[in-house]
């Protein structure tokens, strides 16, 4: 028979709308069975009836050979609509539909049998709760035992039901919680996981997260019914900075270490931001169980609320994971920040700004992220009016191989200006790093590498390879469809084992658009070369548009599965016609959303760009100058790009979640709708990290007169 618990014991009370179980008990015809009146009962039989129904927990009695059910309130509350048709019926008639199940009905009768009790600390019984309709799968703890008359005979098996789903549910829970918490790198990513979990495993109002900065604290809240869609979890939470000393209970709660918990009350009333906190009533904060940094989690509603002790158990656990998982994250930013910041440092901040070459890169570090790496990519002026490109790979992912990455782009840059014949400035590169394995005494220095000249004006394209992959160039015929190939280049060796390149010269027409790339890109574990290959020349042959930023997108995507290489792409376009552009610079301030959109309207409409393609534009780019505040907290850029296939807009921050001016974000132009937005009105759109900050863009294609 099924039984129930998790919960606290109450004083018996009839089920709503129904008579109690213990008068229909006490007042049964049971002469009418074979138990005869209740009356005649022996003395230990009567004594047991009379326990079960004064009891609070759920307990029934099985009495007889027919197992005949009497049982108290709160197993008739169980029971659900059972009830009150099972008193005096056969147990095996009133749960026909478990009671052939293994560990159900056998068990009962083998204690009758044999007089061995029987208990199944968890078990899933498929249970109707009253009122639903609906078959839920419930887990109890069960236990039988043996009721004996007074002569030792065994007349009846009692039954104590325990319902457990509540716990099983809170233990799963958190298991879930601890599976997320374990793929997070960043404390953006613990803030999200750990809100998504408390808003929905407490189906709570308001739930907020905030930990210690050393000179202030940072928050971070999500509400019930806020939107938020895939692409917009993709953004950083949206972070409240404030001092040390602020008042809040989720600061108070992890200064003091000592957990908090309101019943009924307004305990946001002195720090709330707006009126969704003001309407919280009850509230419970956490302190994060952590050595290093110091934080809370809250859970709150809008509503009178008791905080029963599994709750407070269940929160206390959680803010435990979450604490470790906090640490784990101000670690990993700690290392991930000063590699990162080596690495992109000896990157090019600016590629040249040409009329008639578009250009665009992209670098996504591989392993963890927590290691400098050596992948290298540059684009600059030559004396002669050509366009210098390169994209290279030194081996190694450490502090060394970034700091020899530096010396071969520096000797690369400084042999091309002198002489930028690209086989000329291999062969001088290949000395250099065969000097420098020499000096570190090792064998194993060796650098892949692709350089190149473009002429313009000539419409062709130099090229040399020492031991790196083929460039791949797109080719937009006026009147055919896009096709994507990859150069014949002789390879030769990497740099350090003896090159000798050899140049190869391909047309290089407008509309056509070149993209190199490292290694990265295209290999995955337990797959062939040929078919990354393979997949990324597909994905640029059917690209929207031959524009660099977004074929740096496509080509990071383009290939499945995860990397632990890094990442470098680096794309030349060149243009049918010259492109306009523009640019503002957005101060921290909470009009600047309204007056980029003032700006872009006007500018896009002095350019006569259609109507359709405005709106989007400037919705699309009000959203993103937004976020650009709210995430990082410093002046923004806005960068509009105009060609005859497309529009580019490009939103750039210049820091890290820094202090919006006026400290009070909730003035500033509200979130919107997340980069779902940007997802459904433009053709493409990505996001780049740059030394100091992110980038965010997307591009619309102008539709054909």
């Amino acid at each position: 028979m099924p039984g129930t618990v998790g919960r606290v014991p109450m004083p018996p009370a009839p089920v709503s709308g129904q008579p109690a179980a213990t008068d229909l008990v006490l007042h049964h015809d049971w002469s009418r069975t074979p138990l005869g009146p209740r009356a005649d009962w022996d003395h230990p039989v009567r004594v047991a009836a009379e326990l079960i129904l004064a009891s609070p927990v759920p307990m029934a009695l099985a009495l007889g050979d027919d197992l005949l059910l009497l049982y108290n309130d709160a197993y008739a509350e169980l029971i659900g609509d059972k009830h009150p048709a099972a008193v005096g019926r056969p147990a095996a008639e009133v749960f026909p539909e478990i009671w052939h199940l293994p560990g159900v009905g056998e068990v009962v009768e083998h204690t009758y049998r044999t007089g061995e009790p029987f208990l199944e600390k968890e078990t899933t019984l498929p249970l109707l709760r009253r009122g639903s309709g609906v078959m839920e799968q419930a887990v109890f703890t069960r236990g039988y035992s043996a009721v004996r008359d007074s002569t030792g005979a065994v007349v009846g098996v009692l039954t104590v039901a325990a319902e457990t789903t509540q716990v099983a549910q809170q233990l799963q829970s958190l298991s879930d919680l601890a599976a997320a918490l374990a793929g997070t790198l960043t404390l953006d990513d613990v803030a999200r996981v750990a809100l998504r979990w408390a808003i929905s495993s407490f189906d709570a109002d308001r739930v907020a997260f905030a930990v210690d900065e050393g000179g202030g604290w940072r928050s971070v809240r999500r509400l019930r019914g806020e939107l938020m869609d895939e692409a917009d979890e993709r953004l950083p939470p949206l972070w409240r900075r404030t001092p040390t000393e602020w008042g809040a209970p989720v600061t108070v709660a992890a200064r003091s270490g000592t957990p908090m918990f309101v019943e009924d009350d307004q305990p946001l009333a002195r720090t709330a931001v707006d009126r969704h906190d003001q309407k919280i009533r009850s509230l419970a904060t956490v302190p994060l169980r952590a050595s290093v940094v110091r934080g809370a989690l809250t859970v709150g509603y809008q509503r009178p609320h008791g905080w029963s002790a599994a709750e407070r158990a269940l929160l206390a656990a959680s803010a435990e994971l979450v604490g470790q998982a906090a640490e784990r994250a101000r670690r990993f930013e700690t290392q991930h920040g000063t590699a990162q910041l080596l690495q992109r440092s000896m990157l090019p901040e600016h590629l040249p700004d040409l009329p008639l070459l578009r250009i665009a890169a992209r670098y996504d570090p591989g392993v963890d992220g927590n290691a400098a790496g050596g992948d290298f990519y540059d684009a600059f002026l030559l004396p002669g009016g050509g366009l210098g490109i390169v994209l290279g790979d030194v081996a190694g992912h450490d502090v060394q191989a970034a700091a020899r990455m530096g010396q071969v782009r520096a000797a690369l840059r400084a042999l091309a200006l002198s002489d930028p014949r690209p086989d000329a400035v291999l062969a001088g590169l290949d000395r250099l790093v065969t000097s420098l394995g020499a000096e570190g005494g090792t064998h194993e220095l060796f650098v892949t590498v692709v350089f190149g000249v473009v002429d313009a004006d000539r419409h062709r394209l130099t090229l040399a390879s020492a031991g790196h992959p083929a460039p791949l160039i797109r080719r937009c015929a006026p009147d055919g469809e896009p096709t994507a190939e990859y150069l014949d280049v002789p390879t030769g060796a990497p740099l350090g084992l003896g090159c000798r390149p050899a140049t190869t010269t391909v047309r290089f027409v407008p509309g056509d658009t070149l993209l190199l790339f490292s290694d990265g890109v295209v290999e995955r574990r337990r797959q062939g070369l040929t078919v990354g290959l393979d997949a990324l020349a597909e994905a640029v042959a059917t690209a929207g548009s031959g524009d660099p930023r977004a074929l740096c997108a496509v080509a990071t995507a383009a290939v499945g599965g995860t990397t632990e290489d890094d990442v470098a792409v680096l794309a030349v376009e060149h243009a049918l016609r010259p492109s306009r552009s523009a640019g503002m610079e957005v101060p921290a301030e909470p009009t600047a959303p309204s007056r980029v959109r003032h700006w872009m309207t006007g500018q896009l409409t002095d350019w006569r760009v259609p109507e359709s393609v405005i709106g989007a534009a400037v919705l699309c780019t009000s959203e993103l100058t937004t976020n650009a505040l709210l995430h990082a907290g410093t002046a923004a850029r806005v960068e509009i790009d105009l060609s005859p296939e497309r529009l580019l807009v490009s939103v750039a921050d210049s820091g890290t979640r820094g202090t919006v001016t006026r400290a009070q974000t909730d003035t500033l132009s509200s979130r919107g709708r997340g980069l779902g937005l940007i997802e459904e009105l433009s053709d493409a759109w990505g996001t780049d990290p740059t030394v100091r900050g992110s980038t965010v863009w997307f591009e619309i294609l102008i539709p054909a007169e």
